[in-house]
């Protein structure tokens, strides 16, 4: 989380295997299973895609976001893949210095060894605040 605190966008990119899964949903929809998402990416590709866009197109609300993580759980191996949940809280402080909470919820990451380098295959973020307070502009 560092690197999208950090305005490293790119280099949180790299974390992610090529075939990967990005998505973000409700807490609702997860529970109830629906497939609706508040966002999705399939493929390093499409981060890219997201990130290239971020920089150089979309006008959105200039920040700082800062990650809090905890409650992190190794839930085990499936098919090479280490199952992680952890929860985060994520507040953002505007370019006028005022912070906010806006978002808190959990990660479900799948985690392979792609040539000796542990990446993301698939993160999913559950958020339990689904009333998103500002524009869904970086990565959560």
């Amino acid at each position: 989380m560092h690197s999208i605190d950090e305005d490293r966008l790119e280099d949180w990119v790299d974390l992610f295997a090529e075939d990967c899964v990005y998505k973000i949903l409700s807490r609702e929809n997860f529970d109830s299973g629906l497939p609706l998402e508040l966002m999705s990416c399939y493929g390093k590709a499409m981060l890219d895609d997201r990130i290239l866009s971020l920089r150089e197109a979309n006008l959105y609300n200039i920040h700082w976001d800062r990650h809090i993580l905890g409650g992190i759980e190794v839930l085990g191996i499936e098919e090479d893949n280490w199952l992680i949940k952890a929860n985060y809280t994520l507040y953002q402080t505007t370019n006028k210095g005022d912070s906010e909470l806006f978002s808190v919820g959990s990660y479900h990451d799948k985690i392979v060894s792609v040539d000796g380098v542990l990446k993301f295959k698939e993160k999913i973020v559950i958020v339990d605040t689904f009333a998103v307070i500002r524009l869904l502009s970086t990565p959560i």
